[in-house]
């Protein structure tokens, strides 16, 4: 992508850095924020939802089989019934997934000049949430892991009753080229994974990870096992990708559906398999890939086909309209609440180390705006494009980098620019 549009004049310049002083995050809040999203959530409603989930899964996960069992996990996808891969392949659409994987890795540079007062920060903050996290925490960080190759996890971001439309409708196979275009959309980090080579926190010398044993999934209480690389996450990858595109086919939910993936995000630091830095980098590939196939005629083609399969399904399932079945559901819709915003802004940073520049603008690249087209379509391009610098983290955390366009995808935050009133 080019870049064309600047609040600033100047471009990024990048002074003599010095630490800046940040006010510390209330981790007690933000655990109590998570814990209301788990199978533990004190909501009755939700917990039961949750539970009607994680059965989908399951059932997903076990198929034909009389019982699921942990080799089942490796090589389970959605089924024909679930994806209708067949509409997706006859289309002869070509992701060019090796363009994109090079161009993430190009976005994702700067983390190998990363200090090393950075990278142990990071490091802090995994084993933390690690050794901190509750039994609904760990619960539905195997939940968010066993399900990565399915959209399982994004119905309890929709809220309860259109969350359990869609839940309905994906079981049913109503919604097949969704899930088709959705999955087939994600762009695999394992290049960059090669590229960058970075140990998981398990495998750093004297880390203190606690592994988490699946008391959710196959129930065997196996510990929790990941391989290849930490940088950049492949699972919040996943995350991203599929929230975002989700969220542009039902625009009524993309706020949740976008803090659903920082969530997701959240669960790879409670497995203590990924560093935080690891989930801001993947939030960064993922919406520059998604970007990338809504600025191609083609691919809009294909979304719009899905799209309107999509809600047609949702309606009739639902009863009425999607703007009604979207409505807030008070603390049975965890992810609509409005503390859900104090999460997403920790999410955006993870309260990392933060370095001051002298000089700071945002810079958009050309067709970044589409990913709020349909969050905000009383808005024009250039609005959309203001909007987004208006409501960008402050600059000089980790992986911001030296590149405008580094600097842009590390600070947008889409929850915010899509929520933000003014």
């Amino acid at each position: 992508m080019r870049f064309r549009y600047s609040l600033l004049a100047s471009a990024l310049l990048l002074g003599q850095v010095v630490y800046a002083k940040t006010a510390p995050v209330d981790l007690d809040r933000i655990q109590s924020i998570v814990d209301t999203t788990t199978p533990a959530s004190s909501d009755a409603d939700f917990a039961a939802f949750d539970a009607q989930i994680q059965q989908s899964l399951i059932s997903a996960l076990q198929g034909n089989a009389a019982k699921l069992t942990r080799a089942q996990l490796e090589k389970t996808a959605q089924s024909d019934k679930l994806a209708d891969t067949g509409w997706l392949k006859a289309s002869g659409y070509d992701f060019d997934k090796k363009a994109n994987q090079q161009a993430g890795i190009a976005l994702l540079s700067a983390f190998t000049t990363l200090p090393k007062s950075e990278l142990d920060a990071s490091m802090q903050r995994v084993e933390q949430v690690n050794l901190s996290a509750t039994d609904g925490q760990r619960r539905q960080a195997i939940i968010d892991a066993e399900g990565q190759n399915y959209l399982f996890f994004l119905a309890d971001a929709l809220g309860p009753k259109l969350g359990k439309a869609f839940l309905n409708a994906y079981n049913k196979g109503e919604i097949g080229r969704a899930a088709a275009l959705i999955k087939a959309s994600e762009v695999s980090t394992g290049a960059a994974k090669t590229h960058f080579n970075y140990p998981r926190p398990f495998l750093m010398p004297g880390n203190t990870i606690h592994a988490v044993p699946d008391t959710a999934v196959v129930k065997d209480n196996q510990p929790y096992q990941a391989s290849e690389g930490s940088f950049p996450s492949g699972h919040t990858n996943t995350a991203w990708t599929d929230a975002l595109l989700l969220g542009v086919m039902v625009p009524e939910r993309f706020v949740p559906l976008v803090d659903r993936a920082s969530r997701y995000g959240y669960s790879r630091m409670v497995l203590g398999v990924h560093y935080p830095i690891d989930l801001t980098g993947s939030r960064m590939v993922a919406q520059r890939n998604v970007a990338h196939y809504l600025n191609d005629a083609k691919y809009r083609a294909l979304l719009a086909e899905a799209k309107e399969q999509l809600r047609a399904a949702l309606e009739k399932e639902c009863g009425t309209t999607l703007a009604e079945c979207a409505k807030p559901s008070g603390t049975a819709d965890p992810y609509a609440a409005p503390q859900m915003q104090q999460f997403a802004r920790f999410a955006m940073t993870w309260d990392l180390p933060q370095q001051k520049v002298k000089k700071d603008s945002v810079t958009v690249p050309e067709g970044a705006e589409v990913l709020l087209e349909a969050a905000l379509p009383h808005l024009n391009a250039q609005q959309r494009r203001q909007r987004m610098i208006a409501t960008a983290i402050d600059g000089g955390y980790p992986l911001a980098g030296s590149t405008p366009e580094q600097n842009f995808w590390q600070r947008l935050d889409l929850s915010a620019a899509a929520a933000h009133k003014g």
